[in-house]
């Protein structure tokens, strides 16, 4: 392995190469060269961020200048939050990202850095705090981690005394049943990075699952973003639970029309395609926001359902009541109904 140093994520960014003797076979390129762009380089807050920015066009010209054939083996895969586009590929070469990738087909620097600055969405609020944590080194474990079953008496009092239900059930699951405030994080690949933007890190979380999914996987991607605080499980989930309970509709493109619209996706997603007169929020923002939106019957949408059930959670739990969730996304939308999407602002 040869250490190359690529600033522009962070500004102690390395890179390695990997050498059968003297042929270059691949580069592990970090955060620096993703498939089809390049890491965010605004982590360390926006006075770093232009700077940072050029030297990241550097680190890529510096990695495009191997040969075409090298592989390229970045950490962040697609639809990463720190940058990858949504379907992108998990791995590429050299010569494939000098064809492909837009970044590299900035006419200049200048170009570069607008291009890059003007790509990026928001982020999870957890991104700034890891820093300082992964600095001074998290907390040691001296054991597995284990999560309690809680009865229903617990619950109630925890909850009375702030704690919050998290509930990691699929989407189809929490529609047809859930106990009145949950969040609905499901569990699935980045259940880390929504469980860190939409779940308090400063109150005690509750965790209510199906049997059949994985408590340890639960636990472990709190974990590893600095979520210690999830003391316990409801004993038997829903199933055992003696609560109340509510619902929340799903539905399909053919029920959208003539009611109000709210996309929760990412802005980039919004504004590569949506349904015509969709009110845009991010899901990442919808908590500061529930007190401005009308209480009228809304349908709320991201890509595929699972986030616009979270978003759908949040509302209920401020209130808003006739609230229903799209299954599927703006594509689904516009192949059942034969219409075009919008795109732009």
């Amino acid at each position: 392995l040869r250490a190359l140093m690529t600033p522009g994520h962070t500004h102690e960014h390395l890179s390695f190469l990997l050498l059968d003797g003297d042929t270059e076979v691949g580069v592990f390129t970090g955060g620096s060269l993703i498939v089809g762009s390049a890491a965010r380089t605004d982590l360390l807050g926006p006075d770093r961020t232009e700077v940072l920015a050029r030297e990241q066009y550097a680190s890529l010209q510096r990695l495009v200048a191997l040969p075409g054939d090298v592989a390229v083996w970045p950490t962040h895969g697609a639809g990463s939050f720190c940058s990858a586009p949504p379907g992108a590929d998990r791995t590429s070469t050299i010569a494939r990202e000098r064809a492909t990738n837009p970044l590299l087909a900035a006419r200049d620097e200048d170009a570069f850095v607008d291009q890059l600055l003007g790509s990026l969405g928001s982020y999870p609020p957890y991104f700034r705090r890891l820093g300082e944590i992964n600095r001074a080194g998290p907390p040691l474990l001296d054991h597995d981690p284990v999560l309690p079953s809680l009865t229903v008496d617990t619950v109630r009092a925890r909850l009375a005394e702030g704690a919050v239900l998290i509930d990691v059930r699929p989407l189809a699951r929490f529609a047809a049943a859930h106990i009145p405030g949950a969040l609905s994080i499901p569990l699935r690949p980045v259940f880390a990075s929504w469980l860190g933007w939409l779940a308090p890190a400063d109150r005690p979380l509750i965790i209510v699952r199906d049997q059949d999914q994985d408590v340890n996987e639960i636990l472990w991607q709190g974990l590893k973003i600095g979520y210690d605080n999830l003391i316990g499980e409801l004993d038997g989930g829903l199933a055992a639970a003696e609560l109340e309970v509510a619902t929340t509709a799903l539905t399909g493109p053919e029920a959208v029309e003539g009611v109000r619209v709210l996309d929760i996706r990412q802005r980039p997603e919004y504004l590569a395609g949506h349904l015509p007169g969709a009110v845009h929020i991010e899901l990442g923002a919808l908590a500061d926001r529930v007190d401005d939106l009308p209480r009228e019957p809304t349908v709320v949408m991201c890509g595929h359902g699972e986030r616009a059930m979270g978003a759908a959670s949040l509302l209920e739990r401020a209130g808003h009541r006739n609230l229903t969730v799209l299954e599927g996304g703006p594509d689904d939308w516009a192949a059942a109904t034969g219409r075009t999407l919008e795109t732009g602002a």
